[in-house]
C-alpha cells in the first residue's frame, strides 16, 4: 500500500511542488519512518483508519530517539505534506494531522554583520588576483541583493540587467523573482565579466553562469564559504560567519534603516511574512525607536 502512494508523493514534490532534491530526500524519508512504524504498530491499517493518535503514538516513538526539536518539526512537516497529497488525490476524506502539534522551536537570531564589519569583511580580499577580484564582485552581489548561496551560484549572464539596476534570481521551488542591485556590485560584476570572466573558457552547460572558477566550472556552496571564511580571517572578523550572513547583514541593515517589512520580504522571496520578521528581533535599539515614534504613550526616559 505504501510504495505506490510514496512514489505518487515523490512526483508530486518534484512536478507540482518543484522541490529541490535534497528536500525530496528529505520528505520521503519522514514519510517512510511513518509507514515503518505504523506497519510493526498496526499491521495492515488503511489510510482513511489513521487517526490522530496514530500520529502521536509515532510522535511520541521519535521523540524517545532524543531527536532534536527542529529533527521533530521537520518529520512532522514532511508527514503533514504527505496527508495533504492524500488528500488531493482523494485517497483520505480527512486530514488527521490537522491537530497534530510539533514541538516549539526556539527561533535562533543569525549572526551579523555591522556596516563598519561589511566593509571591513570586503577589505580582506586579495585584489590582486583573478580570483579576488571575482570573489569582491561575489560578496559585493550577496550583500547588494541579499541572495542566497544557492541563487547567487546559479546566477546567470543573461539575467542581469545592470543598466537598469536589476537581477532576475531563481529561488527555493525555481520562483522567479526581479531584486534590485546596488551599484557598488554592478561596478564590481562589470568589471570581473569584462576582465576576469571573459577570458574564461566555460565548461559545456556552464557557458551562461557567471560566476566561474578557473577551469569554466560554475562555483560550489563549499567553495563560496571558504571564501567568505578566509575574507574575514584576513580582515580580523571573529564572528563565526557563513554564506548566510551576507543575507542576514542585507535584511537587518535595510530593516533598521527603516525599510517596509513587505518590501524586505519581496527582495528576500520570502513566502511569508512572518520568516522576515525575524530581522525587527536583531537589534532592540530599532524596536525601541519604532515604539518612540509611533506610539501615542510611549516616552523617552
Amino acid at each position: 500500500m505504501w510504495s505506490a502512494y510514496i512514489k505518487g508523493f515523490k512526483a508530486f514534490l518534484q512536478l507540482e511542488k518543484s522541490l529541490s532534491r535534497h528536500s525530496v530526500d528529505a520528505y520521503l524519508h519522514d514519510v517512510q519512518l511513518l509507514a515503518r512504524f505504523l506497519e510493526q504498530h498496526h499491521a495492515a491499517i488503511a489510510f482513511e483508519d489513521i487517526k490522530l493518535q496514530h500520529l502521536q503514538q509515532f510522535l511520541q516513538s521519535i521523540h524517545e530517539q532524543e531527536l532534536a526539536a527542529a529533527s521533530q518539526a521537520r518529520i512532522i512537516s514532511g508527514v503533514k505534506a504527505f496527508f495533504h497529497y492524500l488528500i488531493a488525490e482523494e485517497v483520505i476524506a480527512q486530514n488527521p494531522t490537522e491537530l497534530l502539534e510539533a514541538p516549539k522551536l526556539k527561533r535562533k537570531l543569525p549572526d551579523v554583520l555591522g556596516v563598519t564589519e561589511v566593509e571591513q569583511l570586503f577589505s580582506g580580499l586579495d585584489h590582486s588576483t583573478p580570483e579576488g577580484q571575482r570573489n569582491r564582485a561575489i560578496l559585493e552581489t550577496m550583500y547588494s541583493s541579499g541572495l542566497r548561496v544557492s541563487e547567487l551560484i546559479a546566477l546567470e549572464l543573461t539575467n542581469l540587467y545592470l543598466d537598469v539596476g536589476f537581477i532576475r534570481v531563481i529561488g527555493k521551488g525555481n520562483k522567479e523573482r526581479l531584486v534590485p542591485i546596488g551599484d557598488e556590485a554592478v561596478k564590481y560584476i562589470e568589471l570581473y565579466r569584462e576582465h576576469i570572466r571573459n577570458h574564461i573558457v566555460p565548461k559545456k552547460g556552464q557557458e551562461n553562469i557567471l560566476f566561474l572558477n578557473r577551469r569554466g566550472s560554475g562555483l560550489s556552496r563549499v567553495m563560496i564559504f571558504y571564501i567568505i571564511k578566509e575574507a574575514a580571517q584576513r580582515a580580523g572578523i571573529t564572528k563565526n560567519i557563513h554564506p548566510h550572513t551576507l543575507r542576514h547583514s542585507f535584511a537587518t541593515h535595510l530593516v533598521e534603516g527603516g525599510a517596509d517589512l513587505r518590501a524586505v520580504q519581496e527582495m528576500l522571496g520570502h513566502e511569508s511574512i512572518t520568516t522576515t520578521e525575524i530581522y525587527t528581533h536583531l537589534d532592540r535599539g530599532f524596536l525601541r525607536q519604532t515604539l518612540e515614534k509611533y506610539h501615542p504613550r510611549f516616552h523617552n526616559r
